[in-house]
């Protein structure tokens, strides 16, 4: 998939917002992101991972052998992911706060595992969850998304395979220009701002 071809499937399912939004970290942009809407078709779901999955370099791919994702917002992706790679997928979950496996998902012991993401911003969530991963047996061997939001920044120890980056600019509460200033913002996300 071309990026304009990405871009549009975001655009189709109304996943690319455009307004005033305070994102999860507390800082503010003119575009938000809502990738449960782009996920919510489950062959658009299946078209966008298969794309992802094709990111991943093919000797890397052969490798895996689980695909594991952080609830909530990796779910969807995580499983369609499982389904292009043709392998078991899972997901960690945090009930109190960290982090682990639960609901009788189990890895074994060096099990090579995908690490599926819907976006990386600043990469921790994905970081904590790979810690989750290693401590539950696994081997992250590579990390995959749907976005990088991060400018190409963000380091997860891991090769990491995004199908798409968007670098919309974003402003610290003090710093908003005048055409946001003039806006109230809407805080869209799943996740209290900071």
């Amino acid at each position: 998939m071309l990026e304009d071809e990405i871009l549009a499937e975001f655009r189709a399912s109304q996943a690319l917002l455009e307004g005033h939004f305070l994102l999860s970290s507390g800082r503010h942009s003119a575009h938000y992101l809502q990738c449960a809407r782009v996920l919510m078709d489950p062959m658009r779901a299946s078209r966008l991972a298969a794309a992802t999955a094709q990111r991943i370099p093919r000797d890397l791919r052969q490798q895996i052998q689980k695909v594991v994702s952080p609830a909530m917002g990796g779910v969807i992706i995580g499983h369609e992911m499982g389904r292009a790679l043709g392998v078991e997928a899972m997901f960690v979950e945090r009930p109190t706060g960290t982090f682990e496996l639960r609901r009788g998902f189990a890895l074994n012991p060096g099990d090579k595992v995908l690490m599926v993401e819907d976006v990386v911003t600043t990469g921790l969530s994905s970081r904590e969850a790979i810690q989750a991963i290693e401590a539950a047996g696994g081997q992250v061997i590579a990390a995959a998304s749907l976005v990088d939001r991060s400018g190409g920044i963000v380091d997860l120890g891991v090769p990491f395979f995004p199908l798409v980056a968007l670098n919309f600019p974003t402003y610290a509460p003090d710093e908003l220009p005048p055409e946001l200033a003039a806006t109230p913002a809407i805080k869209p996300g799943s996740r209290a701002a900071a």
